[in-house]
């Protein structure tokens, strides 16, 4: 149970071909724009939701004096389990979908960018 960075990285080609099909129907600059950011809030929205049924079963451990936060697995990336936990759970859940929601983004701007610079006929209006 690492960092989803395959998820993250996916965000790339997913905003690349996002803009590959929405190219192919309209030529319009702001219609590209707005199918795009809905695009990666819908696949950041699933990100969301695939971090949630494997990471949300595991927040009762929060509530539960007997349990053991430190031997769960996660690293101790701020040199105490319970803290460690909470900004292992924080990563996990809402910081990795964000980034697939940003590099989305970025691989669509990308994406955009070379295929403008191509004269692929779309118009800023």
């Amino acid at each position: 149970m690492g960092v989803p960075i395959f998820c993250i990285l996916f965000g790339f080609m997913v905003g690349w071909f996002t803009v590959k099909y929405v190219t192919s129907t309209t030529t319009s600059l702001s219609i590209v724009f707005r199918k795009v950011i809905f695009y990666a809030l819908l696949t950041s929205a699933v990100t969301l939701l695939g971090m949630l049924v494997l990471w949300g079963p595991s927040i009762h451990m929060l509530f539960e004096p007997a349990s053991d936060i430190a031997n769960f697995g996660i690293p101790m990336i701020l040199y105490e389990p319970l803290a460690s936990f909470i900004g292992w759970f924080v990563l996990m859940v809402f910081i990795s979908p964000f980034l697939q929601l940003l590099t989305t983004i970025f691989g669509s701007y990308l994406a955009l960018l070379v295929w403008v610079n191509k004269g692929s006929g779309i118009q800023q209006t």
